[in-house]
Protein backbone atom coordinates (compact mmCIF):
# COMPACT_ATOMS: atom_id res chain seq x y z
CA UNK A 1 0.00 0.00 0.00
CA UNK A 2 1.07 3.56 -0.64
CA UNK A 3 3.02 5.01 2.25
CA UNK A 4 3.98 1.57 3.55
CA UNK A 5 7.62 0.59 3.30
CA UNK A 6 8.36 -3.11 3.34
CA UNK A 7 10.90 -5.17 1.46
CA UNK A 8 9.50 -8.01 -0.62
CA UNK A 9 11.42 -10.44 -2.78
CA UNK A 10 10.68 -10.41 -6.49
CA UNK A 11 12.24 -12.31 -9.35
CA UNK A 12 13.12 -10.41 -12.51
CA UNK A 13 10.53 -12.59 -14.31
CA UNK A 14 7.86 -10.77 -12.24
CA UNK A 15 8.61 -7.43 -13.96
CA UNK A 16 6.03 -6.10 -16.44
CA UNK A 17 6.95 -3.53 -19.12
CA UNK A 18 10.30 -2.72 -17.47
CA UNK A 19 13.71 -4.38 -17.37
CA UNK A 20 15.51 -5.00 -14.08
CA UNK A 21 18.47 -2.83 -15.12
CA UNK A 22 16.10 0.12 -15.72
CA UNK A 23 14.97 0.20 -12.08
CA UNK A 24 16.77 2.31 -9.49
CA UNK A 25 16.58 2.17 -5.72
CA UNK A 26 13.75 4.41 -4.62
CA UNK A 27 11.69 4.05 -7.83
CA UNK A 28 7.97 3.82 -7.13
CA UNK A 29 6.43 0.54 -8.28
CA UNK A 30 3.08 -1.19 -8.11
CA UNK A 31 2.76 -4.91 -7.52
CA UNK A 32 0.57 -7.72 -6.26
CA UNK A 33 1.57 -9.87 -3.28
CA UNK A 34 1.67 -13.64 -3.51
CA UNK A 35 2.57 -16.19 -0.85
CA UNK A 36 5.16 -18.81 -1.75
CA UNK A 37 6.67 -21.61 0.34
CA UNK A 38 9.50 -19.19 1.26
CA UNK A 39 7.24 -16.26 2.21
CA UNK A 40 5.61 -13.30 0.51
CA UNK A 41 6.73 -12.23 -2.97
CA UNK A 42 5.91 -9.30 -5.21
CA UNK A 43 4.48 -10.30 -8.61
CA UNK A 44 3.30 -8.27 -11.61
CA UNK A 45 5.79 -5.55 -10.67
CA UNK A 46 5.38 -2.36 -12.72
CA UNK A 47 7.00 1.05 -12.54
CA UNK A 48 4.42 3.45 -11.08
Amino acid sequence: PEGEEKDLFFHSNALVDVQFNELREGDAVTFESERSPKGMNAVNVRRA
